[in-house]
Order: C-alpha cells, then structure tokens, then sequence
C-alpha cells in the first residue's frame, strides 16, 4: 500500500470535530481502513490530482470521526476531551450526560416503539446519575 497522509488526517479530524486525541495504536488500525475504502472506491473515484485524493481522505475521515462521536466503535470511550473536559454524550432529546456515566450504564430495556423504559447502571452510580437526571429535568 502506498504512502499516505491518512494517519495526519485522521489526528486533524478527530481534533477538531471532536476535540480528542487518540493513541498511535487506534490510528495505525484506522488507517487501513480509510485508505482501503478509497482503493475500493478507484474505479467510481478517479481523482487526477494528490490534492484531490487527500480531499477524499478528509471526507473519509471526517465521517469516521463523526461515526466515531456518535459512539460508533467498539473501544476507547475517552472521558475527557483535548481540553480536559468532560465529554458529554446525547441520550436523549434534552438530556445531557457524561461520557463518566454512560460507561456506567449496564442494561437498557425498550418499549415496543424504541424507547428507552428502563436503565440500569452500576449500583454505585444509580444514586449520582439520578440525580444528576433529576437536576437537568427540574
């Protein structure tokens, strides 16, 4: 496989969408990926320019970083962003959790149309998330 520029791209993405960094071991089994997919892609993509190509790689990894931050992946669930902040994961419309508490939770039962009926997490985190959940709704 040819020389690329992915792993520099990826570290970008991963950034600045998403303020983490991730370790060098993550990104040399990103790599393949994102360049296997643009060798897949050669006979419907046929960019003439290096530019062109690293402009590929950007959207490919972007994405990845996008599917990575929605919680796309099967490991490192980083707790803390570049800055040293709390990542806060959606899990609902309103409500805002931290990444802390989701790595809690440890079972989700759902009604017939989807909806989360009832979590359960660790038992020494029920109280704190609790009310954590009751402050944000009241």
């Amino acid at each position: 496989m040819p020389v690329t520029n992915t792993d520099r791209i990826l570290k970008d993405m991963f950034s600045r969408l998403l303020n983490i960094g991730l370790p060098q071991d993550l990104i040399e089994k990103l790599v393949p990926v994102v360049d296997g997919v643009l060798d897949r892609m050669q006979g419907n993509f046929d960019p003439e320019t290096v530019q062109g190509q690293n402009m590929m790689r950007a959207l490919l990894c972007s994405m990845v970083a996008h599917g990575w931050g929605l919680g796309m992946h099967p490991h490192n669930n980083p707790g803390l962003n570049l800055d040293g902040d709390a990542i806060e994961v959606r899990v609902c419309k309103d409500i805002l959790l931290p990444m802390e508490d989701i790595k809690s939770l440890r079972y989700i039962k759902k009604d017939a149309d989807g909806r989360v009926k009832k979590a359960l997490f660790e038992p020494d985190q029920n109280a704190r998330i609790r009310q954590h959940i009751e402050a944000i709704l009241s």
